[in-house]
């Protein structure tokens, strides 16, 4: 059954009037700024009351606001673009598959970093059978070999991630904000499932040009930015094995912010 936490952000998302995804699209951010941040669920009910009085609009997927998403990230056997990241490369690839469960869709992605911090994505849509494997897809690895340094052979599930997303836009249309709550983790290679509890990851997406509004009431909520990857977390908190010192310190500012401590299964 649902807390009250949940009813509570569930009304304060219905409250924010609808954008459909032809509208959407046209939102274009060419000078893009990406900031993340971190909240709890209570943090993120305050932040949407100031955003629909403030006229931002959330995305409508198939009649509803909050859309699941199953994701499913790849990586070598000695975790090459965990380390990466671990590592700070400024520059460096993620990989993985991802379903938008209302819709049906699946696509691979590619996701590249630059040395300017910059994040770029490429995509393509695949059968949703192959979300946990596209090796036999001919023209999934074809993009896979011309959009990434890796080929096929070298990758393999390594994590699966659920969570929901609401995703707003400002009236502006000059930015776009993901806010990724209900957060699960299940590792392929160890077994071990975990959740992130009540913690929320928000994803500001700017015009580099434009004023944020949103910058403003995520402050107002004493909610500041935070550098913080799904995938690296995830990989942290269910394979001990792996070397995450990095990560750690990560994983108990989200355990401040939630009030509890995170386990694993």
């Amino acid at each position: 059954m649902p807390g009250s936490s949940n009813i509570r952000l569930e009304k304060a998302v219905e409250d924010i009037g609808p954008i459909s995804l032809e509208e959407m699209g046209s939102v274009k951010l060419l000078n893009r700024i990406d900031t993340k941040y971190l909240t709890n669920e209570n943090g993120l009910v305050a932040v949407l009351k100031d955003a629909a009085a403030a006229g931002y609009r959330a995305l409508v997927v198939e009649g509803k606001k909050m859309s699941r998403y199953t994701s499913v990230y790849f990586d070598t056997d000695g975790l090459r673009m965990f380390l990466d990241h671990h590592n700070r490369h400024l520059v460096r690839q993620k990989v993985r598959t991802r379903t938008y469960v209302e819709s049906g869709e699946t696509y691979l992605e590619i996701k590249r970093k630059n040395n300017h911090g910059r994040t770029k994505k490429k995509r393509m849509e695949i059968p949703q059978a192959e979300l946990m494997g596209f090796g036999a897809d001919t023209k999934a690895c074809d993009f896979l070999a011309a959009k990434s340094w890796f080929t096929v052979d070298q990758l393999s599930p390594v994590l699966d991630t659920r969570f929901r997303r609401i995703t707003l836009v400002n009236p502006a249309m000059t930015e776009r904000l993901t806010i990724d709550t209900e957060l699960c983790f299940t590792n392929f290679r160890t077994g071990h499932e975990t959740s992130l509890q009540d913690a929320v990851i928000i994803e500001l997406k700017q015009d580099g040009r434009a004023q944020s509004q949103m910058k403003g009431i995520l402050l107002d909520h004493r909610i500041k930015p935070v550098r913080v990857s799904k995938y690296c977390i995830a990989e942290t908190l269910t394979d001990p094995s792996v070397k995450s010192c990095r990560f750690k310190e990560k994983v108990r500012k989200i355990e401040k912010t939630i009030g509890n401590k995170l386990t694993v299964k």
